[in-house]
């Protein structure tokens, strides 16, 4: 990037310190491009932040990040970039019934796609009606090319499938709120579809679960700065922009203080509803009946919960049928010791720090993000209550709600139309976020694709086209068989 003058070729501005211009800045600075980063925060990491805890002053994150077995991409990511071993593989799950009756999902010996058939059948709180329906949908969603669910409402397919109401809600409704944080009633059934063949019939690592042992200030943090400096990339923090336009001697941006900076080419990787204002050549386009104004988004709830004792040994337990969805015992995910007389569980004394802490994670949260946060807390209290053991005996200490109301894109039926490409009808001005086309939902999969993708234009456009998305998991040979996947 220069100051003043012309741009050099091969010198990049990325604008966006989220996944997608992390994955983007990394790609093209480890293949020698001259690369700045522009963020307008004191960090980077975008929706994947973190902020202070103000009794504490201990690192909370807005919001529980997960990745999948499936999310290849992202895994490449990390590894390029020296985190991985900042990740602990989950290879079982805990289902809390509505009843609170616990069950552990875990693969048997099989191979994909009956690699998880066994756990699915202890599913108790199903009935073997529910789960001999049930076997059917996946079969039939399996079956049906995505093309031809493009564009159709989820909730409309399952009633053609005759799935029963009651295995809607424990099942399909559980499984995909958390995915894609939409209610079945509003996803497109092909990113259904995809969610179910990608994470449970494809390979038989695609469903396990991988947690972040960190904060995620650490993660997208000290390490990961260091890795981008020893590859060209200068990261320029608290530098946002006010506007980007094309000029002769590559783009010019104006920042936010009034100075500019020029490069032959920018990667705008900044949330869909920035771009009109930051690029207003772009601005027509996003105001078209079909253009990436018409994005919907679609919020994520966090409840922080501190209580005197901890009140359950599992790293992670997803409830059935509850407002809370995923439960994360932050203590055990990050190490921190628990002893028995920090456990509810173990009737021990009460814990004389500051508690025992642990998360509730509410996707799809239109509801509670509309009211009073006391009501949602004092819900997913009293379910934790109700449904767990060890939290009947613990004392809850305090509680906190964050609510990211732009925290994916919603996958609603026909929503893919309005996602752009990465490339821009301005020369040299490139699109990078988990809102464009990716062939994925707004996952921190498709934020790294995205900006893959966006670098992979820059390297074919500067005539040096390399390919750097990673391949999907391979498909198992019974997988194809048996689902002609």
């Amino acid at each position: 990037m220069t100051g003043e003058g012309s741009a050099g070729e091969r010198d990049i501005l990325v604008v966006g310190g989220g996944l997608a211009g992390l994955a983007c800045a990394a790609a093209l600075g480890a293949r020698g491009w001259t690369v700045t980063l522009l963020e307008s925060r004191n960090r980077l990491g975008g929706r994947a932040s973190s902020f202070r805890d103000a009794q504490t002053g201990e690192w909370l994150d807005n919001c529980q990040h997960v990745s999948l077995g499936c999310c290849t991409n992202f895994t490449r990511f990390c590894q390029m970039v020296g985190i991985a071993d900042l990740f602990h593989r989950e290879d079982e799950l805990i289902f809390i019934g509505p009843e609170g009756t616990r069950h552990v999902f875990a693969a048997s010996s099989f191979p994909a796609p009956l690699h998880l058939a066994p756990a699915f059948a202890r599913l108790s709180y199903l009935s073997w009606s529910d789960r001999w329906h049930l076997s059917r949908g996946l079969r039939a969603l399996a079956g049906t090319p995505s093309e031809r669910l493009e564009g159709l409402p989820f909730d409309r397919w399952l009633a053609d499938q005759h799935q029963p109401p009651r295995v809607i809600e424990l099942f399909w409704h559980v499984v995909l709120v958390s995915a894609l944080s939409e209610t079945v009633d509003r996803l497109d059934a092909a990113h259904a579809r995809k969610v179910f063949v990608d994470a449970f019939l494809t390979h038989r690592a695609g469903w396990e679960v991988w947690l972040p042992t960190v904060p995620l200030e650490r993660l997208y943090g000290g390490e990961l700065l260091g890795w981008l400096a020893g590859h060209g990339v200068a990261v320029r923090l608290n530098a946002g922009v006010r506007t980007l336009a094309r000029g002769q001697e590559g783009v010019q941006v104006t920042l936010r203080d009034g100075t500019t900076c020029r490069a032959s080419r920018v990667v705008l990787a900044v949330p869909s509803h920035l771009v009109p204002d930051l690029a207003p050549e772009l601005a027509p386009r996003w105001s078209a009946v079909e253009g990436p104004g018409q994005i919907e988004t679609a919020p994520i709830s966090s409840v922080h919960l501190w209580y005197d004792r901890e009140i359950t040994p599992d790293r992670h337990v997803t409830f059935v049928g509850q407002t809370s969805q995923w439960l994360f015992n932050r203590e055990r995910i990050q190490g921190r010791p628990v002893g028995p007389e920090e456990s509810a569980a173990g009737g021990g004394e009460e814990r004389s720090s500051s508690g025992w802490y642990g998360q509730v994670v509410i996707s799809a949260s239109h509801h509670a993000a509309a009211r009073p946060a006391q009501e949602t807390i004092d819900t997913v209290a009293g379910e934790l209550a109700r449904l767990l053991p060890g939290a009947r005996s613990a004392r809850l200490l305090r509680a906190r709600m964050v609510t990211e109301h732009r925290a994916v894109i919603a996958v609603l039926p026909g929503a893919d139309r309005h996602r752009p490409g990465v490339r821009t009808d301005v020369p040299g001005l490139y699109l990078a976020g988990d809102w464009v086309q990716t062939g994925w939902p707004s996952t921190m999969e498709g934020a790294v694709r995205s900006g893959w993708l966006a670098a992979e234009a820059v390297l074919e456009d500067a005539g040096t086209g390399e390919r750097l998305l990673a391949e999907d998991l391979p498909v198992s040979r019974l997988s194809k068989w048996l689902l002609r996947l």
